[in-house]
């Protein structure tokens, strides 16, 4: 399985409108994504900025990549994101899950 981290920064007063696009539109995409274990927001005030991090597992990196069109540069930005994000490009790693539950 693949875990797939995303950390991006929007200004403070901009954050609650972030993350109710976050959750109407980029979540729900992603979970019904082909080979999409589970998708996670959370988010994290600082004075004049939040962090928003994504988490998701997926199947395969195939999978992964099917949905983002990562091919192991930085992803294209959606025009939704990029009305919201500030500073620069966000962060994405990638990790190949070792223990799991179950």
């Amino acid at each position: 399985m693949i875990a797939r981290i995303w950390r991006g920064w929007a200004r403070s007063w901009d954050a609650d409108a972030y993350a109710r696009y976050l959750a109407a539109e980029t979540i729900p995409r992603c979970r019904a994504a082909p080979g999409n274990r589970g998708a996670f927001l959370l988010c994290r005030g600082d004075s004049d900025r939040t962090e928003f991090v994504t988490i998701t597992l997926w199947d395969s990196l195939a999978a992964m990549r099917a949905f983002t069109g990562e091919n192991g540069g930085q992803p294209p930005l959606p025009a939704g994101d990029a009305r919201f994000l500030i500073g620069d490009a966000p962060d994405v790693v990638v990790y190949q899950t070792i223990d799991r539950p179950g």
